[in-house]
């Protein structure tokens, strides 16, 4: 473990998914870490198991972003945050579909309320969860940075699109803040521990938490999405990228600005791992990797989703200096690990 460093990191949604993974990280690297989370899609004893991986507590604050006077407050309280993670967010595409109004409100404004009280109590630097949904269906893959965004596929990726115009615009207006954006494909797998992972409160609504509760029994049936798509076996295609993996960027983003090696006052990076797999294929994979059988059904195609994307990586890569590490094999068996050994 690194000795300590004189910064305090706010994370927001810090006992979420990437959130806890990345508290977990910036602990092991010697930051102080603050989390602030309404555990809306998260659990409160994500922070014993933080403890218990790293041997620090975090400091925790249960609150709605969206609510400003009760974060003025926090910040009031917690001195010299030098810097943000910005997590928190509704994340999930289809009930963005049905109920776009929430997602619009949630993450909007939980963004600009914490850019307010970055300049009200001089806190410099942002990273910010973006995601690849901001591409839309690109027209050529795989998508680097200078892909231009396509109209958003649901209300969720048109507010990430909207989020990142925002930072760039106060970016620009205030010299003194700088952010970058994490454009990160799909997340899986779970920490080497099996102590924090994906637990989606209610039905996930992503691919491999409902892969590993039907695997366990928990649910009767897999339904994957759209099976006329235009790609080799018919079903989806995406860039899955190790959740420690891209709790790792989100530590060397934070550095290079807290290190002053930005290039300019708002960054954005793609953090994947540049292969593409199918909904299939990756269900085959955890079968394989895992010896258990999938009850899995082909369903409709759902509102919101898109056919196909993966990442160029070669600007995080080169500018960053970070590289995903770990393969599919491991995701899914370090998923099939937290789902039967460590799911709080």
């Amino acid at each position: 473990m690194s000795r300590q460093r004189a910064e305090k990191i706010l994370v927001t949604g810090g006992t979420g998914f990437i959130g806890s993974h990345t508290v977990v990280e910036l602990i092991n690297d010697g930051y102080e870490v603050v989390i602030i989370d309404d555990l809306s899609n998260s659990k409160i004893e994500v922070l014993d198991r933080i403890e218990k991986i790293t041997g620090v507590r975090p400091t925790f604050y249960q609150l709605n972003l969206c609510d400003i006077d009760i974060l003025k407050s926090c910040f009031k309280k917690e001195e010299n945050i030098s810097a943000i993670i910005h997590f928190a967010a509704s994340k999930a595409v289809g009930e963005s579909v049905e109920n776009p109004l929430l997602y619009y409100r949630n993450n909007l404004l939980s963004l600009m309320n914490l850019l307010e009280m970055m300049k009200a109590f001089e806190t410099s630097s942002m990273v910010f969860s973006s995601s690849c949904t901001v591409y839309g269906q690109p027209d050529q893959l795989p998508v680097d940075e200078s892909t231009p965004f396509q109209e958003a596929e649901s209300p969720y990726g048109n507010t990430k699109q909207i989020c990142e115009e925002i930072l760039r615009d106060t970016a620009k207006a205030h010299e003194q803040l700088c952010a970058i954006a994490l454009r990160y494909f799909n997340p899986v797998g779970a920490h080497e521990s099996a102590l924090i992972g994906e637990l989606p409160n209610g039905t996930p609504n992503n691919l491999v938490p409902f892969i590993t509760q039907t695997a366990a029994g928990i649910r009767p049936k897999l339904s994957i999405f759209g099976s006329d798509y235009n790609t080799p076996d018919g079903t989806a295609i995406r860039d899955y990228i190790h959740a420690v993996d891209l709790a790792k960027a989100h530590v060397i983003a934070l550095r290079r600005m807290i290190e002053q090696k930005n290039k300019s006052n708002f960054e954005f990076f793609n953090i994947g791992t540049g292969n593409g797999f199918s909904v299939l294929e990756t269900v085959k994979k955890f079968e394989e990797v895992n010896g258990v059988k999938v009850n899995y059904e082909l369903v409709d195609r759902r509102e919101g989703d898109i056919e196909q994307i993966f990442a160029d990586t070669t600007l995080a890569n080169e500018e960053l200096g970070w590289k995903a590490e770990k393969g599919l094999a491991e995701m899914m068996a370090t998923a099939w690990k937290w789902q039967t050994e460590g799911a709080v």
